[in-house]
């Protein structure tokens, strides 16, 4: 996940003072509007859901009513501060933060959120495999995140919450993380092996470290537990401008029976909720 900078539209001060926050958010950001008053639900077999932070600027709750007229089943990288509100708008939490920390991810997992996901109904929290630490090889890490991961599994399954393990791009975005290859993530997660513990797929930075997205999808289905979006190069919208074809990506991803949440976390360059919606339409398979 890597927090980029989105185009935004200027509101007066004047604006600000004279309209309420959801109309404020229909001045910053059209889409909201058109998004609400349309409720044009994708009937695929994905449920699709979208990160919060290359939206944070606009209020959550218009931001949640945007989603769900568009046919979102959830959001996702929130903080439990956020849980109900999302909750309060119909939809879930499709990927619930553990902790509020600087260093989330070279640190890596901790379990004090499972308890807290599963009250709050959120299925799924995020963790990281860490950066590499001096000289740890491969097969040390690998070991080191089977202990670690051994130790919090039974909690997981006994409250039913996934704790889904992201893979990230070491070569763009996270220099030094150690988890920046499907096959590392597999190793770990047959370790493990349990149904609580499930890989975090981004697609963006596999595409970047590996490509043969779906293929490997194909091949790996059982360990993945969740799926982020992002246009190659840049982390944009999934168009024309990047190299995968997201139709066809999706597609082979229900193919494989997959019952959990495809994340759209891409940085918009344009009219933010228009791209999503867009991106929506091109993942419904």
């Amino acid at each position: 996940m890597t927090v980029g900078q989105s185009d935004r539209r200027t509101v007066t001060r004047r604006q600000v003072l004279h309209v309420s926050a959801g109309a404020a958010a229909a001045i910053m950001f059209p889409g909201v509007a058109s998004a609400v008053r349309l409720s044009d639900r994708p009937t695929g077999r994905l449920k699709q859901s979208v990160s919060r932070w290359p939206y944070r600027q606009i209020p959550l709750p218009e931001f949640c009513q945007a989603a769900a007229g568009m046919g979102l089943a959830g959001i996702d990288l929130l903080h439990p501060e956020d849980w109900d509100t999302v909750r309060d708008h119909g939809l879930v939490c499709s990927m619930g933060y553990p902790a509020n920390r600087d260093d989330f991810i070279p640190t890596g997992f901790n379990d004090r959120a499972i308890p807290l996901a599963a009250q709050h109904g959120v299925p799924n929290v995020i963790t990281m495999f860490g950066n590499r630490r001096g000289g740890t090889s491969d097969a040390q890490a690998i070991d080191a995140c089977v202990a670690g991961l051994n130790k919090i599994k039974a909690l997981a399954e006994e409250q039913r919450v996934t704790i889904c393990v992201e893979l990230l791009n070491s070569k763009v975005d996270h220099a030094g993380y150690q988890g920046d290859r499907t096959a590392f993530g597999v190793a770990v997660m047959k370790g493990v092996a349990s149904p609580r513990v499930k890989l975090l797929y981004d697609i963006y930075h596999m595409q970047i470290m590996e490509g043969d997205i779906i293929r490997t999808i194909r091949d790996n289905a059982t360990f993945i537990g969740h799926f982020h979006t992002g246009g190659v190069p840049g982390r944009h919208e999934l168009d024309g401008t990047q190299e995968l074809n997201w139709h066809a990506i999706a597609t082979a991803i229900a193919d494989t029976g997959f019952q959990g949440f495809l994340a759209h976390e891409f940085v918009p360059t344009r009219d933010p909720l228009s791209s999503l919606r867009e991106a929506v339409k091109e993942c419904t398979a």
